[in-house]
């Protein structure tokens, strides 16, 4: 029976790994080339003007779910994110972290819990954010930015992120719309090991303080629903 149990292991493991090479083979794009310098920054910026990047900076309040699953509301000013997902409440303090607190059924974490529910809102918070404002980090410290000649004739922007966040080093290539609004973007990062995967943005919407954000995203065959999507004064 052991042996049976064993052998179906190995064959599921065997397969796993094949169809990761062929699917590795298929899709991975190694990461492009470009050219740095104003140009790159004129894209960048053509980016900020389609979104109303000036409306960004006085959005006092972004609110927004991701995939259902975790739910924020973003005091920009106060730099306090409220981090809600199961039965667990963390204020996070995006300038003192350390100074953060959380609630497990409307009931105070100890200490040691505390820390550990601080580190996992740092974490959810900077993935689930980078979906809804990243086309406003592309002049972030340590970002890199080049302009790349696509095959159509089009021009798109990659962004590489030398420091910061969960996974320093990903890189990310913009593709616009003739209006200057993002359309997608491919992938270089480390959580996914096929580089170049294609994520879309779209259903934008303009937010009560003039910013316009996204709603959704498809990766593939998943969705990325950002839920009720906020910004107010």
């Amino acid at each position: 029976m052991l042996k049976k149990l064993f052998k179906l292991i190995g064959i599921v493991i065997l397969l796993s790994v094949i169809g990761y090479g062929v699917l590795y083979y298929l899709y991975n794009e190694p990461v492009p080339t470009g050219e740095s310098g104003p140009e790159a920054d004129a894209l960048a910026y053509r980016i900020f003007d389609a979104l109303n990047y000036k409306n960004f900076n006085n959005t006092k309040v972004l609110e927004w779910s991701f995939r259902g699953d975790h739910t924020y509301k973003w005091d920009k000013e106060k730099q306090i994110v409220v981090v809600s997902y199961d039965d667990v409440v963390v204020n996070l303090d995006l300038i003192t972290p350390h100074s953060s607190t959380a609630t497990i059924n409307n009931e105070p974490a100890s200490y040691e819990k505390t820390q550990d529910l601080i580190e996992d809102a740092q974490s959810y918070f900077n993935n689930d954010s980078f979906w809804l404002v990243a086309p406003f980090k592309a002049f972030d410290r340590g970002t890199e930015r080049y302009l790349v000649d696509m095959e159509d004739g089009s021009e798109a922007l990659l962004v590489t992120y030398t420091q910061g966040g969960d996974t320093p080093g990903d890189s990310y290539l913009w593709i616009i719309e003739p209006s200057g609004r993002p359309k997608s973007f491919k992938l270089w990062t480390k959580i996914i090991p096929i580089g170049g995967l294609e994520a879309t943005w779209e259903d934008w919407i303009k937010t009560e303080s003039g910013v316009f954000l996204p709603t959704q995203h498809k990766l593939g065959p998943l969705s990325i629903s950002m839920g009720d999507v906020k910004g107010t004064y």
